[in-house]
Protein backbone atom coordinates (compact mmCIF):
# COMPACT_ATOMS: atom_id res chain seq x y z
CA UNK A 1 0.00 0.00 0.00
CA UNK A 2 1.51 3.37 -0.98
CA UNK A 3 2.14 6.18 1.46
CA UNK A 4 0.68 9.63 0.91
CA UNK A 5 4.09 10.85 -0.24
CA UNK A 6 4.06 8.17 -2.98
CA UNK A 7 0.67 9.28 -4.30
CA UNK A 8 1.73 12.93 -4.20
CA UNK A 9 4.87 12.04 -6.16
CA UNK A 10 2.68 10.57 -8.91
CA UNK A 11 0.47 13.67 -8.97
CA UNK A 12 3.48 16.00 -9.01
CA UNK A 13 4.94 14.07 -11.93
CA UNK A 14 1.68 14.48 -13.85
CA UNK A 15 1.04 18.07 -12.78
CA UNK A 16 4.27 19.69 -11.63
CA UNK A 17 3.52 22.31 -8.93
CA UNK A 18 6.00 24.63 -10.69
CA UNK A 19 3.48 24.91 -13.55
CA UNK A 20 0.96 26.63 -11.30
CA UNK A 21 0.28 30.35 -11.66
CA UNK A 22 2.00 32.59 -9.14
CA UNK A 23 -1.28 33.50 -7.44
CA UNK A 24 -2.39 29.89 -7.03
CA UNK A 25 -2.29 27.62 -3.97
CA UNK A 26 -1.60 24.03 -5.01
CA UNK A 27 -0.20 21.03 -3.18
CA UNK A 28 -0.99 19.18 0.03
CA UNK A 29 -3.29 21.04 2.42
CA UNK A 30 -3.54 18.37 5.12
CA UNK A 31 -2.11 14.92 5.70
CA UNK A 32 0.83 12.93 7.07
CA UNK A 33 3.30 12.08 4.28
CA UNK A 34 3.94 8.69 5.90
CA UNK A 35 0.26 7.73 6.22
CA UNK A 36 -0.90 4.81 4.09
CA UNK A 37 -3.37 5.49 1.30
CA UNK A 38 -5.72 2.80 0.04
CA UNK A 39 -8.69 4.84 -1.23
CA UNK A 40 -8.64 8.18 -3.07
CA UNK A 41 -11.64 10.41 -3.81
CA UNK A 42 -11.39 12.87 -6.72
CA UNK A 43 -13.63 15.96 -6.79
CA UNK A 44 -13.76 19.46 -8.22
CA UNK A 45 -14.51 21.41 -5.03
CA UNK A 46 -13.31 20.89 -1.44
CA UNK A 47 -16.74 21.52 0.08
CA UNK A 48 -18.47 19.91 3.02
CA UNK A 49 -20.51 17.51 0.88
CA UNK A 50 -17.28 16.14 -0.62
CA UNK A 51 -15.64 15.84 2.81
CA UNK A 52 -18.68 13.93 4.06
CA UNK A 53 -18.53 11.67 1.00
CA UNK A 54 -14.85 10.96 1.73
CA UNK A 55 -15.77 9.87 5.26
CA UNK A 56 -18.64 7.76 3.98
CA UNK A 57 -16.54 5.77 1.48
CA UNK A 58 -13.54 5.44 3.80
CA UNK A 59 -11.17 7.55 1.71
CA UNK A 60 -7.66 8.27 2.95
CA UNK A 61 -7.07 11.12 0.48
CA UNK A 62 -9.20 13.68 -1.33
CA UNK A 63 -7.75 15.23 -4.48
CA UNK A 64 -9.57 18.34 -5.65
CA UNK A 65 -9.12 20.73 -8.53
CA UNK A 66 -10.05 23.89 -6.66
CA UNK A 67 -8.01 24.97 -3.63
CA UNK A 68 -9.59 25.11 -0.20
CA UNK A 69 -7.60 28.18 0.82
CA UNK A 70 -6.72 30.33 -2.17
CA UNK A 71 -5.96 33.33 0.04
CA UNK A 72 -4.07 33.42 3.30
CA UNK A 73 -5.88 32.54 6.51
CA UNK A 74 -5.15 32.84 10.21
CA UNK A 75 -7.72 30.32 11.41
CA UNK A 76 -8.99 26.86 10.55
CA UNK A 77 -11.62 26.88 13.27
CA UNK A 78 -14.65 24.70 12.58
CA UNK A 79 -16.82 27.77 13.06
CA UNK A 80 -16.26 28.60 9.37
CA UNK A 81 -17.27 26.45 6.36
CA UNK A 82 -13.66 25.93 5.26
CA UNK A 83 -12.55 25.21 8.81
CA UNK A 84 -15.32 22.63 9.17
CA UNK A 85 -14.05 20.88 6.02
CA UNK A 86 -10.54 20.72 7.46
CA UNK A 87 -11.79 19.40 10.81
CA UNK A 88 -13.91 16.76 9.11
CA UNK A 89 -10.98 15.52 7.06
CA UNK A 90 -8.30 15.60 9.75
CA UNK A 91 -10.48 14.07 12.46
CA UNK A 92 -11.10 11.14 10.12
CA UNK A 93 -7.48 10.76 9.02
CA UNK A 94 -8.14 12.02 5.49
CA UNK A 95 -5.54 14.03 3.57
CA UNK A 96 -6.34 16.81 1.09
CA UNK A 97 -4.32 17.66 -2.01
CA UNK A 98 -5.00 20.23 -4.73
CA UNK A 99 -4.00 20.29 -8.41
CA UNK A 100 -5.34 23.54 -9.88
CA UNK A 101 -3.63 25.68 -12.53
CA UNK A 102 -0.78 23.16 -12.68
CA UNK A 103 -3.39 20.71 -14.04
CA UNK A 104 -5.11 23.15 -16.40
CA UNK A 105 -2.61 23.19 -19.26
CA UNK A 106 -0.84 19.85 -18.84
CA UNK A 107 -1.31 16.76 -20.99
CA UNK A 108 -4.08 14.73 -19.33
CA UNK A 109 -5.15 18.00 -17.76
CA UNK A 110 -8.45 19.85 -17.54
CA UNK A 111 -8.70 21.37 -21.02
CA UNK A 112 -7.47 18.21 -22.73
CA UNK A 113 -9.96 16.10 -20.76
CA UNK A 114 -12.78 18.42 -21.73
CA UNK A 115 -11.76 18.25 -25.40
CA UNK A 116 -11.76 14.47 -25.33
CA UNK A 117 -15.15 14.45 -23.60
CA UNK A 118 -16.49 16.50 -26.53
CA UNK A 119 -15.03 13.98 -28.99
CA UNK A 120 -12.47 16.30 -30.58
CA UNK A 121 -9.51 14.97 -32.56
CA UNK A 122 -6.23 16.48 -33.84
CA UNK A 123 -5.81 18.26 -30.52
CA UNK A 124 -3.18 20.89 -29.78
CA UNK A 125 -2.88 23.67 -27.19
CA UNK A 126 -4.73 26.83 -28.06
CA UNK A 127 -1.88 28.84 -26.58
CA UNK A 128 1.38 26.89 -26.22
CA UNK A 129 3.49 27.22 -23.09
CA UNK A 130 7.25 27.43 -23.22
CA UNK A 131 9.47 24.99 -21.40
CA UNK A 132 11.82 26.56 -18.87
CA UNK A 133 14.92 27.74 -20.74
CA UNK A 134 17.99 25.54 -20.55
CA UNK A 135 21.63 26.36 -19.89
CA UNK A 136 24.44 24.65 -21.74
CA UNK A 137 27.55 24.21 -19.62
CA UNK A 138 31.04 23.44 -20.93
CA UNK A 139 33.71 23.00 -18.28
CA UNK A 140 37.38 22.16 -18.91
CA UNK A 141 38.76 19.60 -16.47
CA UNK A 142 42.00 17.61 -16.10
CA UNK A 143 41.21 14.30 -17.74
CA UNK A 144 41.46 12.25 -14.56
CA UNK A 145 38.91 14.52 -12.79
CA UNK A 146 36.31 14.67 -15.57
CA UNK A 147 34.09 11.92 -14.17
CA UNK A 148 34.11 13.48 -10.71
CA UNK A 149 33.09 16.93 -11.97
CA UNK A 150 30.40 15.50 -14.28
CA UNK A 151 28.97 13.44 -11.40
CA UNK A 152 28.77 16.54 -9.17
CA UNK A 153 26.92 18.50 -11.86
CA UNK A 154 24.54 15.60 -12.39
CA UNK A 155 23.92 15.40 -8.66
CA UNK A 156 22.97 19.10 -8.73
CA UNK A 157 20.34 18.36 -11.39
CA UNK A 158 22.20 18.88 -14.68
CA UNK A 159 22.01 16.42 -17.56
CA UNK A 160 18.23 15.87 -17.61
CA UNK A 161 16.66 15.75 -21.06
CA UNK A 162 13.05 14.62 -21.34
CA UNK A 163 12.79 11.07 -20.01
CA UNK A 164 16.59 10.76 -19.69
CA UNK A 165 19.11 11.90 -17.14
CA UNK A 166 22.90 11.75 -16.60
CA UNK A 167 23.34 13.07 -20.16
CA UNK A 168 26.73 14.57 -21.04
CA UNK A 169 29.24 14.87 -23.85
CA UNK A 170 33.02 14.71 -23.39
CA UNK A 171 35.80 15.67 -25.76
CA UNK A 172 39.54 15.53 -25.07
CA UNK A 173 42.14 18.14 -25.85
CA UNK A 174 45.03 20.14 -24.38
CA UNK A 175 44.73 23.30 -22.35
CA UNK A 176 47.39 25.75 -21.19
CA UNK A 177 47.75 28.41 -18.52
CA UNK A 178 50.44 30.28 -16.62
CA UNK A 179 49.98 30.82 -12.85
CA UNK A 180 50.79 34.39 -11.83
CA UNK A 181 52.20 35.74 -8.58
CA UNK A 182 49.76 35.01 -5.74
CA UNK A 183 48.27 31.95 -7.42
CA UNK A 184 48.15 28.57 -5.69
CA UNK A 185 47.96 26.21 -8.67
CA UNK A 186 46.81 22.60 -8.30
CA UNK A 187 49.02 21.81 -11.31
CA UNK A 188 52.17 23.60 -12.46
CA UNK A 189 54.31 26.37 -10.99
CA UNK A 190 54.04 30.14 -10.69
CA UNK A 191 55.49 31.87 -13.76
CA UNK A 192 55.66 28.72 -15.86
CA UNK A 193 53.38 27.87 -18.81
CA UNK A 194 51.67 24.55 -18.14
CA UNK A 195 50.03 22.31 -20.74
CA UNK A 196 47.48 19.82 -19.38
CA UNK A 197 45.59 16.95 -20.97
CA UNK A 198 42.02 18.09 -20.36
CA UNK A 199 38.44 17.00 -21.07
CA UNK A 200 35.63 19.36 -22.01
CA UNK A 201 32.50 18.18 -20.17
CA UNK A 202 29.24 19.43 -21.72
CA UNK A 203 25.86 19.19 -19.97
CA UNK A 204 22.53 20.98 -20.08
CA UNK A 205 20.46 22.10 -17.09
CA UNK A 206 17.30 24.02 -16.31
CA UNK A 207 18.24 27.68 -15.86
CA UNK A 208 16.37 27.70 -12.55
CA UNK A 209 19.10 25.56 -10.99
CA UNK A 210 21.95 27.57 -12.52
CA UNK A 211 23.59 28.51 -9.23
CA UNK A 212 23.31 25.00 -7.79
CA UNK A 213 25.06 23.59 -10.86
CA UNK A 214 27.73 26.29 -10.77
CA UNK A 215 28.44 25.70 -7.08
CA UNK A 216 28.66 21.92 -7.53
CA UNK A 217 30.97 22.26 -10.52
CA UNK A 218 33.35 24.63 -8.76
CA UNK A 219 33.40 22.56 -5.55
CA UNK A 220 34.31 19.37 -7.46
CA UNK A 221 36.89 20.97 -9.76
CA UNK A 222 40.55 20.70 -8.73
CA UNK A 223 41.57 24.08 -10.18
CA UNK A 224 41.77 27.29 -8.20
CA UNK A 225 40.22 29.15 -11.14
CA UNK A 226 37.71 27.11 -13.14
CA UNK A 227 37.43 27.69 -16.89
CA UNK A 228 33.91 27.12 -18.19
CA UNK A 229 31.39 28.40 -20.73
CA UNK A 230 27.72 29.03 -19.96
CA UNK A 231 25.33 29.39 -22.88
CA UNK A 232 21.63 30.19 -22.25
CA UNK A 233 19.57 28.26 -24.81
CA UNK A 234 16.33 29.42 -26.41
CA UNK A 235 13.15 28.07 -24.80
CA UNK A 236 11.32 25.42 -26.80
CA UNK A 237 7.56 24.82 -27.08
CA UNK A 238 6.26 22.19 -24.69
CA UNK A 239 3.35 19.76 -24.77
CA UNK A 240 1.63 22.02 -22.27
CA UNK A 241 -0.55 24.93 -23.21
CA UNK A 242 -3.62 26.89 -22.25
CA UNK A 243 -6.87 25.59 -23.71
CA UNK A 244 -7.16 23.18 -26.62
CA UNK A 245 -8.24 23.38 -30.24
CA UNK A 246 -9.33 20.41 -32.33
CA UNK A 247 -11.77 19.14 -34.88
CA UNK A 248 -15.17 17.47 -34.83
CA UNK A 249 -15.19 14.26 -36.84
CA UNK A 250 -18.64 15.22 -38.14
CA UNK A 251 -19.37 18.94 -38.69
CA UNK A 252 -22.74 20.11 -37.35
CA UNK A 253 -24.84 23.22 -36.94
CA UNK A 254 -24.11 25.39 -33.90
CA UNK A 255 -27.51 24.54 -32.39
CA UNK A 256 -26.77 20.81 -32.65
CA UNK A 257 -23.26 21.35 -31.32
CA UNK A 258 -24.59 23.16 -28.25
CA UNK A 259 -26.85 20.17 -27.57
CA UNK A 260 -23.83 17.88 -28.06
CA UNK A 261 -21.82 19.89 -25.53
CA UNK A 262 -24.54 19.74 -22.90
CA UNK A 263 -25.00 15.99 -23.42
CA UNK A 264 -21.23 15.35 -23.25
CA UNK A 265 -20.74 17.08 -19.89
CA UNK A 266 -22.04 15.73 -16.57
CA UNK A 267 -25.58 16.64 -15.63
CA UNK A 268 -25.87 19.97 -13.84
CA UNK A 269 -28.35 22.65 -12.89
CA UNK A 270 -26.67 25.54 -14.66
CA UNK A 271 -27.28 27.06 -18.08
CA UNK A 272 -25.49 26.32 -21.35
CA UNK A 273 -25.53 29.62 -23.23
CA UNK A 274 -24.92 30.06 -26.95
CA UNK A 275 -23.89 33.20 -28.86
CA UNK A 276 -23.84 33.25 -32.67
CA UNK A 277 -25.80 32.11 -35.69
CA UNK A 278 -27.43 28.82 -34.67
CA UNK A 279 -27.33 27.58 -38.28
CA UNK A 280 -23.61 28.14 -38.87
CA UNK A 281 -21.59 24.97 -39.43
CA UNK A 282 -19.14 24.08 -36.68
CA UNK A 283 -16.07 21.90 -37.29
CA UNK A 284 -13.03 23.51 -35.62
CA UNK A 285 -13.59 23.85 -31.87
CA UNK A 286 -11.50 25.80 -29.37
CA UNK A 287 -12.07 25.50 -25.63
CA UNK A 288 -10.71 26.25 -22.20
CA UNK A 289 -11.74 24.46 -19.03
CA UNK A 290 -12.75 26.96 -16.36
CA UNK A 291 -12.90 30.73 -16.79
CA UNK A 292 -11.58 31.48 -20.26
CA UNK A 293 -12.78 34.79 -21.70
CA UNK A 294 -9.14 35.90 -21.96
CA UNK A 295 -8.73 33.45 -24.87
CA UNK A 296 -11.61 34.70 -27.01
CA UNK A 297 -9.25 36.58 -29.32
CA UNK A 298 -6.86 33.64 -29.53
CA UNK A 299 -9.66 31.24 -30.48
CA UNK A 300 -10.70 33.63 -33.24
CA UNK A 301 -7.12 34.05 -34.49
CA UNK A 302 -6.59 30.28 -34.58
CA UNK A 303 -9.56 29.79 -36.91
CA UNK A 304 -12.06 28.28 -34.51
CA UNK A 305 -15.68 28.08 -35.58
CA UNK A 306 -16.76 28.06 -31.94
CA UNK A 307 -15.16 28.65 -28.56
CA UNK A 308 -16.37 26.76 -25.47
CA UNK A 309 -15.53 27.93 -21.96
CA UNK A 310 -17.12 29.13 -18.69
CA UNK A 311 -17.91 32.29 -16.74
CA UNK A 312 -18.22 34.51 -19.79
CA UNK A 313 -19.22 38.10 -19.15
CA UNK A 314 -21.57 40.30 -21.16
CA UNK A 315 -19.15 42.91 -22.47
CA UNK A 316 -16.30 40.67 -23.70
CA UNK A 317 -18.76 38.46 -25.62
CA UNK A 318 -20.68 41.43 -27.00
CA UNK A 319 -17.49 43.10 -28.22
CA UNK A 320 -16.24 39.82 -29.66
CA UNK A 321 -19.40 39.28 -31.71
CA UNK A 322 -19.08 42.77 -33.24
CA UNK A 323 -15.87 41.72 -35.00
CA UNK A 324 -16.16 40.56 -38.63
CA UNK A 325 -16.25 36.78 -38.91
CA UNK A 326 -16.37 36.27 -35.15
CA UNK A 327 -16.51 32.65 -34.03
CA UNK A 328 -19.54 31.46 -32.10
CA UNK A 329 -19.36 31.10 -28.34
CA UNK A 330 -20.74 28.46 -25.99
CA UNK A 331 -20.68 29.14 -22.24
CA UNK A 332 -20.96 26.10 -19.95
CA UNK A 333 -21.01 25.77 -16.14
CA UNK A 334 -17.55 25.94 -14.61
CA UNK A 335 -18.01 22.79 -12.50
CA UNK A 336 -19.25 20.67 -15.40
CA UNK A 337 -16.34 21.58 -17.65
CA UNK A 338 -13.71 20.84 -15.01
CA UNK A 339 -15.38 17.64 -13.79
CA UNK A 340 -14.25 15.99 -17.05
CA UNK A 341 -10.69 15.94 -15.62
CA UNK A 342 -11.60 13.74 -12.67
CA UNK A 343 -11.86 10.40 -14.56
CA UNK A 344 -8.62 11.28 -16.36
CA UNK A 345 -6.56 11.91 -13.23
CA UNK A 346 -8.11 8.90 -11.48
CA UNK A 347 -7.08 6.67 -14.38
CA UNK A 348 -3.57 8.14 -14.45
CA UNK A 349 -3.09 7.44 -10.75
CA UNK A 350 -4.34 3.87 -11.20
CA UNK A 351 -1.94 3.40 -14.12
CA UNK A 352 0.95 4.48 -11.90
CA UNK A 353 -0.01 2.67 -8.68
CA UNK A 354 -1.92 -0.32 -10.01
CA UNK A 355 -4.31 -2.15 -7.74
CA UNK A 356 -2.57 -0.86 -4.60
CA UNK A 357 -5.19 1.91 -4.43
CA UNK A 358 -8.90 2.29 -5.11
CA UNK A 359 -10.09 5.45 -6.84
CA UNK A 360 -13.52 7.07 -6.70
CA UNK A 361 -14.74 9.98 -8.80
CA UNK A 362 -17.28 12.11 -6.92
CA UNK A 363 -20.64 12.40 -8.64
CA UNK A 364 -21.84 15.14 -6.30
CA UNK A 365 -22.80 18.25 -8.26
CA UNK A 366 -21.00 21.06 -6.46
CA UNK A 367 -21.99 23.67 -9.02
CA UNK A 368 -23.43 26.48 -6.87
CA UNK A 369 -26.47 27.08 -9.11
CA UNK A 370 -29.47 24.96 -8.14
CA UNK A 371 -31.91 25.81 -10.92
CA UNK A 372 -32.11 27.45 -14.34
CA UNK A 373 -35.35 29.26 -15.12
CA UNK A 374 -36.47 29.41 -18.75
Amino acid sequence: MPALRDVIAVLDELYDPRWADDWDAVGTVAGDPDAEVSTILFAVDPVQAVADEAVRIGADLVVTHHPLYLKGTTSVAATTPKGRVIHTLISNGIALHTCHTNADSAPRGVSESMALALGLSDLRPLETDQESPLDKWIVYVPREDAAKVAAAMHEAGAGKLGDYDLAQFQSDGRGSFRPLEGADPAIGSVGEVEWVEETAVEVIADERIREQVRAAMIAAHPYEEVAYDLWPLAAQPSERGTGRIGRLNTPMALSAFADHVRASLPAHHGATRVAGDLDRVVETVALCGGSGDFLLGTAQAEGADVYVTSDLRHHPVSEHLERPGACAVVDVPHWAAEWTWLPTVAAAVRDALGDTVKTHVSQIVTDPWSRTLS
